[in-house]
């Protein structure tokens, strides 16, 4: 008898358990959704996010979903775009995502892909999508980092990357022309700061880089003192030990809201959507946050990155008509203010 009750109590306790999995799971997607995105097994990711975040989403959304294999294709902006379409063009494109920090270059292609919506679509800014097939995924945010070692009177604000005593490149910047992130930046700087922002900083002769990638490195490495940069690229430098200081500016915090979609021609649709439905979901979006310090596009954010007071810095979101409309002329006025030649 006490075998029997010993069983069914076992019985019970898996069934209780495999009903709090189910529950979790069907939070962002259906039974069905999930058994036919691990009949297909794998998707494909092409993406212009940084490798090492995407690295850490496709991990922790693998804890839950094991039986689907994540092969992600990361590239620059420009880059990345010239692949979508040639790919297109030929009738191969592989990808079952596409990921991409400049949204206009997606709004060209929005008839390439499927219409998708995340269960919790409504919980998202209508201002951080550019077509309703196409979502923010990830939303990123500049920040701005010194060496602590090599700056003994730090900035405090974006208005002092204009004092003189930072001068003969002790400050880095991303040049305007390299990509939507950047561009984003760049006309903050211009409406928020004032026309003469650019001329005042161009005069300390800042150091200028193709990307953040290299810039935050040679922070690391004291090359330059001082950057603005994406907050999720220092940060997580940061949090595994490398020397810098990170703050954001009062006058606000530029944020780029990516646009993902899922093509047509997908071969895996359901892996996509469920990975898609996985980084949209509030769990999702928290572990950005966390791990990365992304922002998030949902109107009411689960949780803040390390170093945010929302009470005082606010989060600053380009206009897409204009985004769009100022871009070519505004950044021909940069390169020329700051010598740079594309």
């Amino acid at each position: 008898m006490k075998k029997i009750l010993g069983a069914g109590v076992v019985a019970a306790a898996l069934a209780i358990a495999g009903a709090t999995a189910v529950s979790a799971q069907t939070e962002y997607a259906s039974k069905e959704l999930i058994d036919a995105a691990n009949k297909e097994g794998k998707l494909v990711l092409y993406t212009a996010n940084f490798t090492e975040p995407e690295q850490e989403n496709i991990k922790e959304f693998n804890k839950k979903f094991p039986g689907i294999k994540i092969e992600m294709l990361r590239a620059p902006g420009g880059q990345l775009i010239t692949r979508v379409k040639t790919e297109a063009a030929a009738g191969k494109l592989n990808a079952d995502i596409v990921d991409h920090s400049d949204r206009g270059d997606m709004l060209v292609m929005k008839d390439m892909f499927m219409d998708y919506a995340p269960p919790n679509a409504a919980d998202y800014l209508p201002d951080a999508q550019v077509a309703p097939n196409l979502w923010p995924r990830v939303t990123l945010v500049w920040a701005i980092a010194y060496n602590p070692a090599l700056v003994k009177n730090p900035p405090k604000s974006w208005a002092d990357l204009t004092k003189p005593e930072y001068g003969n490149k002790q400050i880095g910047q991303v040049f305007a022309p390299a990509g939507g992130t950047t561009w984003t930046r760049v006309m903050f700087e211009r409406k928020i700061l004032g026309e003469d922002y650019w001329p005042k900083q161009a005069a300390t002769k800042p150091a200028l880089f193709p990307s953040g990638a290299p810039l935050s490195d040679a922070l690391v490495r004291g090359e330059v003192a001082i950057a603005p940069l994406l907050y999720n690229v220092i940060y997580t430098k940061q949090r595994d030990g490398a020397p810098v200081e990170i703050f954001f500016g009062p006058e606000g915090a530029p944020a780029i809201p990516y646009s993902t979609g899922i093509p047509k021609t997908a071969k895996n649709p359901n892996a996509a959507k469920l990975y898609m439905n996985w980084c949209m979901s509030k769990e999702g979006q928290a572990f950005m946050i966390q791990t990365q310090g992304n922002l998030t596009s949902l109107k009411t954010p689960p949780v803040y990155p390390k170093n945010f007071d929302s009470k005082v810095v606010k989060v600053w979101l380009p206009k897409f008509d204009e985004f769009e409309s100022l871009r070519k002329d505004w950044v021909e006025d940069w390169n020329k203010i700051y010598g740079h030649r594309q």
